[in-house]
């Protein structure tokens, strides 16, 4: 009776893969030090929570719809902050709320929330949130009139 032991294939000097490139596969710029930490296919190389130091929570309560103002303090912050802050603190020179700094910026929505959080105790940014006043009973009526009109 014959031996059933199993070879392993034989190693090949150059991988086949069905699967085609991945993320990551593309080429990375590296022609100045900041353009290194970028793949042209799979985009930054840094993670989020790089970014926000594993942080998830912002300092703060911040709203989508919370708009978000540079102060007089942040207009004169040099390059002492990181390229993410510095282009969320260009933006904020005038009103953007936090889903428009994170799209603006093209960078997730929580890690944009947790970086202007830190800007706004640091004194380098306004949170100005809208009144969250109940409306009153007359402009329910006038709503509900309007409605009954459709």
């Amino acid at each position: 009776m014959a031996s059933a032991a199993r070879r392993a294939p034989a190693a090949s000097s150059s991988p086949v893969s069905s699967a085609g490139p991945g993320p990551g596969a593309g080429a990375v710029s590296g022609s100045t030090a900041e353009e290194a930490w970028y793949d042209d296919a799979a985009g930054p190389v840094v993670r989020p929570y790089a970014v926000t130091r594993g942080r998830t929570r912002p300092a703060g309560n911040l709203d989508l719809v919370t708009l978000m103002i540079t102060t007089g303090k942040g207009a004169r912050t040099g390059r002492s902050l990181p390229p993410e802050q510095r282009e969320i603190l260009r933006l904020c020179h005038s009103p953007h709320s936090v889903a428009e700094a994170a799209a603006n910026a093209g960078l997730p929505l929580g890690t944009t929330r947790v970086l202007l959080g830190d800007l706004v105790t640091d004194g380098l940014v306004t949170a100005w949130e809208p009144p969250t006043t109940a409306p009153t009973e007359k402009i329910l009526r006038r709503v509900l009139v309007g409605l009954r009109a459709l």
